[in-house]
This record gives C-alpha cells, sequence and structure tokens, in this order.
C-alpha cells in the first residue's frame, strides 16, 4: 500500500518525494478532481495526502468523500501557507460524521 500526493507546490512535493511519497502538483479545481479520481481507482494507494489549499478548491467533494469512501483515506496536509486550522477542520468532520456539534 502506497501514499499519494495531490500538492499545490512544488516545496511539498518534493519534501515528500525524499521520503519516498509519489505525487503531483496541480492549481486547478478540476485537475484536484482529476488526480484524485485516479487516486481512488488506483488499488495500490491507500492513503492520499492533499494540501490544505488544494481542500479549499473542493470542500464539498473532498468532505463528502471522506465521510463515504473506505478507501483510500483522504488526509488534509498543511502547507507551507500555514494560515489554516486543522483543528477546526476536523471538529467539523466528526460533528458531520456524527451529527453533534464539538
Amino acid at each position: 500500500m502506497k501514499f499519494f500526493l495531490i500538492s499545490d507546490n512544488i516545496d511539498t512535493q518534493m519534501g515528500m518525494r525524499l521520503a519516498g511519497i509519489e505525487g503531483v502538483v496541480v492549481h486547478e479545481r478540476h485537475e484536484v478532481l482529476m488526480e484524485l479520481e485516479k487516486a481512488m481507482h488506483n488499488e495500490e494507494i491507500a492513503i492520499v495526502l492533499i494540501t490544505t489549499k488544494l481542500i479549499e478548491t473542493c470542500p464539498e467533494v473532498i468532505s463528502e468523500l471522506k465521510l463515504r469512501q473506505l478507501k483510500p483515506l483522504i488526509v488534509e496536509v498543511p502547507d507551507r501557507h500555514g494560515k489554516h486550522k486543522i483543528g477546526e477542520t476536523i471538529d467539523r468532520y466528526v460533528s458531520e460524521a456524527i451529527g453533534v456539534k464539538l
């Protein structure tokens, strides 16, 4: 089972490649959705890492996939911009999944 990165910048991609994780750099919503679709149909990929900035391009799709799909696991990776609060995102996903505000 492999990791796969969908990133909005080359710095994150290069850092992940040093750790042995392959990936792509994209910038547009349709590119994100296309790469995510490819990763979801690749049986070797177990975890898809996506930078925060790209998740913000299609949050409704990513949220739905996180809640409904068993594989691959989609994980948000904080990017170099660092302005997004991951804790708030996790709280929102849990609240949507169980129907209770934390």
